[in-house]
């Protein structure tokens, strides 16, 4: 149980990068991009924590160089969408009945991994897949989608502290419970930051969400979803 309220700092915007000539992101994004490039990724469905492979596989390719294949990702069908359903329902309770300052702590974890460790990855992923410029991928991939989760938690901590007047004699209360359900998140393609919060967003606030990235942006999406695992998203 919750014994205390848990306040969440306002948040600054996450300062940019510039990637100039002869600066040390320029040289460690270079890396990272030849990295990505010289590698072909195996991307599978994720449900209930697993990894999930299928035989209905679809490559990825660069927007800007056709030729160049990035990945392989494996597609769910009816099969697979029932099993995601289940789990993310399975789930359900569990996740619901988390203190919300824990839910919120998951995503300010991702937030610094993705602002700290996984800079360079979500910038070249999103570069590659998305055909996006260095500032370009650096303002959404990484400061905009952080800020999205900063925020989200700053936002909610507000509004589990906004309680109804009370006049005298009367204890007015307000508790909240997330949908009933599942939240689909069908997110876009040119957008890796608001392809993160679609589903961020509802699951902070205790829903269960399902996700269903756009096949041209799955690739830097996998990659944020490996670092959401990573900060301590349950299964399901």
């Amino acid at each position: 149980m919750s014994n205390a309220y848990f306040r969440v700092e306002e948040p600054k915007n996450e300062p940019y990068l510039s990637y100039a000539p002869g600066t040390p992101e320029r040289e460690a994004l270079k890396e990272e991009l030849s990295r990505l490039k010289g590698e072909v990724l195996e991307i599978p469905a994720i449900i209930d924590g697993k990894e999930v492979w299928t035989d209905r596989v679809e490559e990825v390719v660069m927007p800007h160089n056709h030729g160049h294949v990035l990945g392989r990702v494996h597609l769910c069908g009816e099969k697979e969408v029932k099993m995601a359903i289940e789990s993310s329902l399975r789930a359900q309770r569990e996740w619901a009945d988390l203190p919300w300052e824990e839910r919120a702590a998951v995503f300010l974890r991702a937030a610094d991994m993705v602002t700290g460790p996984y800079r360079y990855t979500m910038n070249a992923a999103t570069m590659l897949a998305q055909s996006k410029t260095p500032y370009q991928s650096e303002i959404e991939a990484v400061g905009e989608l952080a800020d999205f989760l900063r925020f989200n938690a700053w936002y909610l901590a507000k509004i589990m502290g906004d309680q109804p007047h009370s006049p005298d004699g009367i204890w007015n209360r307000v508790e909240y419970r997330p949908l009933e359900g599942f939240v689909f998140a069908v997110s876009p393609f040119n957008f890796t930051a608001i392809a993160g919060n679609l589903p961020s967003a509802p699951a902070m606030c205790g829903n269960v969400a399902l996700w269903k990235p756009s096949l041209e942006a799955v690739y830097s999406n996998y990659f944020f979803m490996k670092i959401l695992m990573e900060a301590g998203l349950p299964d399901g």
